[in-house]
């Protein structure tokens, strides 16, 4: 039985500045703050190495010594490829600037997201995608739908409509920032070349060309100090559950 995701390289999306998170991310970057004392990077590095990902690809910009300091001391540095981005590309635009590094398929996330999810579900999800679907979003409950994409979708689970950061979206489904994408969907870069977000700019391109599967164990933005405590308990309190059943 082959590993959900053999034939697979990763973009892992970890260069950003983590703003809203000050003073955490005054010296440690976003994608390495701690969640139950265990560097947010890892918890990604695992999960992919677990399903079998062929290589990752971080790119690293703020803190960049840092990042490349755990990456060259963690269990998984032989999948680990690192590119450093002098100036923040923008989600698209470090896509689009390491196309060269993918030949199969592509799984895009932004690592600074805490995102716990069945690979082999994914993977499969993606396998069973409509004909006519080129790539497979994954997807979440939101409790603040007006801060995310909000996603519309017909009955076959397939995108419809999107709506990136609008007050009042109709719904609460919303974009997970993680997508298997196949390698024709870097096609899509070459339709808007001076995009920079892929949520933002590139998803809408996939309008009824996108499947979706939808994450019921856990996703949260961890942005803000709020929302990063929450994960914490949250994540704390996963365990225990999984502990006494």
């Amino acid at each position: 039985m082959s590993a959900p995701f053999q034939g697979v390289k990763a973009l892992l999306l970890a260069g950003g500045f983590g703003t809203r998170l000050k003073p955490l991310t005054d010296r440690t970057p976003k994608c390495l703050v701690p969640i139950a004392g265990r560097p947010l990077l890892d918890y990604w590095l695992e999960t992919l190495s677990e399903a079998g990902i062929d290589r990752i690809l971080i790119n690293t910009h703020y803190l960049s010594e840092q990042v490349a300091d755990f990456c060259s001391n963690s269990p998984y540095r032989h999948l680990i490829d690192l590119t450093h981005e002098n100036d923040l590309l923008g989600t698209a635009g470090t896509l689009r600037a390491n196309r060269n590094y993918f030949d199969e398929k592509i799984l895009l996330a932004h690592a600074d997201n805490f995102t716990l999810f069945d690979a082999k579900a994914f993977a499969d999800s993606h396998s069973r995608r409509q004909s006519h679907c080129m790539a497979t979003m994954m997807t979440f409950t939101t409790d603040t739908p007006s801060s995310c994409g909000i996603v519309e979708l017909n009955d076959e689970g397939v995108l419809i409509d999107f709506h990136e950061k609008v007050a009042n979206p109709p719904g609460n489904k919303a974009n997970a920032a993680v997508f298997l994408l196949e390698h024709s969907c870097l096609d899509w870069l070459d339709q808007k070349p001076e995009a920079s977000d892929f949520c933002r700019d590139i998803v809408p391109l996939g309008i009824h060309k996108m499947q979706t599967f939808h994450n019921d164990i856990y996703h949260r933005d961890i942005g803000t100090p709020e929302s990063f405590q929450q994960a914490n308990l949250d994540y704390l309190q996963l365990i225990q559950a999984r502990s006494t059943s």
